[in-house]
């Protein structure tokens, strides 16, 4: 049985807006341009977001590093998917918040398999609750300006 891939996979180079938009659908897509914004504002002048091509079976995402992973965005058929990983350290400041998670974030991080290098936890963000899941995540990864002390 063939699977038609979720994920954009023509090579030709990195997709643009109207190209993310038609395949996310517009829930999809305004879930993105809030997550890019929400980093944007949180970490100001922090990240230079990368496309990343993985072949026919990966597609395209787009990376945000600075030093270590902090996200990756991957436009997915008719809806946002987003990846962390959290490092042994991370996932001990993860442990005692995880109540704060909705279930569906709170059940998607504790399946997630631990590699040699991290958990590696995918998110579909499809609702509010998820996009506030995200927030906090992040905040675990990296501490947002506005938290930070001056």
């Amino acid at each position: 049985m063939t699977e038609v891939s979720s994920r954009m996979t023509a090579p030709q180079g990195p997709p643009n807006d109207s190209e993310i938009a038609e395949w996310m659908g517009e829930e999809g897509f305004q879930y993105w341009n809030r997550i890019k914004e929400m980093i944007a504002k949180n970490y100001p002048n922090l990240f230079a977001p990368e496309w990343l091509f993985g072949g026919k079976k990966h597609g395209w995402s787009l990376r945000y590093k600075k030093g270590r992973s902090f996200c990756t965005l991957i436009p997915e058929k008719n809806r946002c998917a987003l990846v962390m990983v959290f490092g042994s350290e991370e996932r001990e400041k993860v442990e005692p918040m995880k109540h704060m998670l909705s279930l569906k974030s709170r059940e998607e991080y504790e399946s997630a398999v631990t590699y040699h290098d991290g958990k590696w936890v995918r998110l579909t963000v499809d609702s509010e609750t998820v996009f506030e899941d995200v927030r906090l995540l992040l905040a675990v990864k990296r501490k947002p300006k506005s938290e930070k002390r001056a």
